[in-house]
């Protein structure tokens, strides 16, 4: 790399770590609520209760067939029109990010309790398991081992379609980069350190989900 570049990288360095900052903590925040609300669908899908089923397939549909774009416009640009009330432009990208990304972890986490043996569920109700019980010692963890791969693909997911966010304002990697571009015209060499960055977070993602899903195939 030309001196000059490392000396721009060098200079930028403060302003692509305060952006780099911003899109890891919406990327954790929103990988902890999905995680959590994906749990929550799953369990609840699984229990198969009428009244319950109907709401959490619309929820699933409306995050499957909407773009996360369309939503995160909806969200910012439309609450203040139609209800009166706003969010910030970092609120908004957790809070979209994290409605998405439990539709798809909460899918996973069905098909992993549903693919377990109807009888392990018969059992423990039969020796007086309630169901909280049922699904903390006996089905998640059996299902563990099936979500973990699927689930770590949907955080690599989340990581990247974060980028989104830099449309409703909020100054993440890709915003600062964009500013460094207009800035110094050289374009080259920061979209590589984009490159870089994104690739630094999501490659080790998915290889580990690789990993588990070779070994735990076989166990």
């Amino acid at each position: 790399m030309p001196s000059s570049g490392l000396d721009l990288l060098l200079v930028s360095a403060p302003q692509l770590a305060k952006g780099a900052w911003q899109t890891l903590s919406i990327s954790v925040a929103s990988i902890v609520f999905s995680t959590l609300g994906g749990l929550l669908y799953g369990v609840l899908r699984d229990l198969r209760n009428r009244w319950l089923e109907w709401p959490l397939r619309i929820y699933l549909e409306l995050f499957r067939a909407i773009p996360v774009l369309v939503w995160l416009y909806l969200l910012f640009f439309g609450l203040p029109i139609f209800l009166g009330a706003t969010l910030s432009s970092f609120s908004c990208a957790v809070l979209v990010l994290s409605l998405w990304g439990a539709s798809e972890v909460g899918e996973v986490v069905r098909g992993g309790l549903h693919s377990l043996p109807r009888g392990q569920r018969e059992a423990a109700l039969a020796i007086g398991l309630d169901r909280p019980r049922l699904y903390t010692q006996i089905l998640l963890p059996q299902a563990l081992k099936r979500i973990t791969p699927p689930t770590i693909n949907v955080y690599t997911r989340i990581i990247k379609t974060s980028s989104l966010a830099v449309l409703i304002g909020v100054v993440d990697v890709i915003k600062v980069g964009q500013q460094i571009i207009e800035r110094t015209y050289e374009s080259v060499l920061i979209y590589g350190f984009l490159f870089a960055f994104f690739f630094l977070l999501c490659f080790p993602l998915s290889a580990v989900s690789r990993v588990l899903e070779r070994r735990w195939s076989h166990a």
